[in-house]
């Protein structure tokens, strides 16, 4: 049973009713499928016949039912939004599991492709408390698994707070170079040059950031070996798991990415010691270090709705002045340290291109926390632009059913006008009261202030 509505939503449902259809009103707001901060928009859209001029379908704001179009924030963080959050979870889910078993147009072969599940660490920037295989840290503690201070420096002073966020800000390049000398190993081992292997060989990848307790960026990634066209097309009988495992660690060893020259320290990065590669298990491939398929989509999509907030405690939104943002936030004292770091080594000109103080609330790391090769699987836009065909297609139809059929909308011969301008976020008091059945935290959840330096909102 729902909470009896509060004073404020119970007020805002009324002049809905005397207004407007109440019913409408909630099936727009349900329509959001409970995305708790919804973008608010104000404007309108124009479907025009590109010869007549006729307009043959029309949106106006005016005319909803909340007076203003209420789109899903699509915010990838757990933090931030929970139904939304795990829409993208599952979709990364789909995007793994169709380049591991076939499925969304990529053909069940491809699961008897080489391919392994590799992690690759951070390297050391001080020691820190820890639980070495769940016993004593090395500071003569047992520290429970939620302990806050795993992951903190046992000496802050001595910790390397530079090298730590500069890590950060080169993992994504990092990353680029390894591709490269795993292409070069491979080509190598085949005998040919590294030119030629594209004409026989594919390596293929989808890879997801995860923040340590650190705060130090390390990379889960499913490679796999294909042939020349991608997935469908099968590899050379040369291209094993074995030759696999062998060029990664080779490539690990290798790569490097160089980095700035501060006070006198050239800075350059490599991956850190610890790296583990394992198969994926499939009928060809047998070994007591194997993961299923499944396992491995789950981990990889459990962790690309994760943020550094999920870890390190820190915030889950850019900060905009370290003094005011910070004081009384509920923060740990090393990912304070990390956030100043950044602030600091942001002000520096010959560091502007790596927009430190835009990426302090990720410790420095402005890459994508889930990304692919183009041939590796089905992309998440296209999973978006399937879930948006199915939702069209469900509302025609209910409009069908209705008796207000919509009219067919030719894309060669209707033209489309749009006109939006952002209006806030949120929900008011009586939309959070129809989503949740309960009070919201305030009177009124919605913001009216544009986030100019937040994070891209994916509408």
């Amino acid at each position: 049973m729902h909470a009896p509505a509060p004073t404020g939503a119970l007020r805002q449902l009324v002049a809905h009713a005397r207004h407007g259809d109440l019913g409408a009103y909630a099936r727009q707001v349900q329509r959001l499928g409970g995305c708790e901060q919804p973008i608010r928009m104000e404007g309108h859209r124009l479907h025009v016949h590109a010869t007549t001029g006729e307009i043959v379908r029309e949106l106006v704001d005016r005319d909803l039912p909340a007076g203003q179009l209420l789109i899903r924030c699509n915010n990838r963080r757990a933090t931030r939004c929970a139904t939304c959050s795990e829409v993208y979870r599952k979709d990364t889910f789909q995007l793994v599991t169709a380049g591991l078993n076939g499925g969304k147009g990529i053909g069940p072969a491809v699961a008897q492709h080489p391919r392994v599940f590799a992690t690759f660490t951070a390297p050391s920037f001080g020691p820190v408390h820890n639980r070495p295989g769940g016993g004593r840290c090395r500071c003569g503690h047992l520290h429970p698994a939620d302990d806050p201070a795993l992951g903190t420096p046992l000496d802050p002073d001595r910790y390397d707070y530079r090298a730590a966020v500069l890590w950060n800000a080169h993992a994504g390049a990092l990353w680029g170079r390894f591709t490269t000398y795993l292409r070069q190993h491979l080509a190598a081992a085949a005998g040919i040059p590294r030119s030629e292997l594209r004409h026989c060989l594919k390596v293929s990848y989808a890879k997801v950031a995860e923040y340590q307790r650190r705060g130090a960026i390390h990379f889960h990634a499913v490679i796999r070996l294909d042939g020349p066209d991608g997935a469908e097309d099968t590899p050379p009988a040369w291209a094993t798991t074995e030759l696999l495992t062998d060029a990664i660690r080779s490539a690990t060893r290798l790569a490097e990415a160089p980095g700035p020259d501060l006070d006198g320290r050239t800075y350059a990065f490599r991956f850190g010691k610890q790296l583990d590669i394992r198969p994926i298990r499939s009928a060809d491939f047998a070994g007591t270090t194997e993961l299923s398929s499944r396992a491995v989509a789950g981990y990889i999509a459990k962790y690309a709705t994760k943020g550094a907030e999920s870890a390190t405690g820190t915030v889950d939104r850019p900060i905009r002045n370290p003094i005011t943002d910070l004081i009384g936030a509920d923060i740990t004292d090393h990912a304070r340290q990390m956030i100043l770091t950044c602030w600091r080594l942001g002000a520096r000109p010959d560091l502007e291109d790596l927009r430190l103080r835009k990426w302090a609330h990720m410790l420095g790391f402005r890459g994508h926390f889930s990304t692919k090769s183009r041939a590796y699987s089905v992309t998440l836009g296209a999973l978006r632009q399937q879930r948006a065909d199915h939702n069209e297609a469900q509302a025609r139809e209910r409009a069908a059913e209705a008796g207000h059929p919509l009219p067919d909308l030719d894309p060669d011969t209707v033209l489309v006008l749009s006109h939006w301008r952002f209006a806030g976020t949120g929900l008011t008091a009586a939309e959070h009261f129809i989503t949740h059945g309960s009070p919201p935290p305030t009177t009124d959840t919605t913001d009216s202030r544009a986030d100019a330096e937040g994070e891209p909102i994916h509408a």
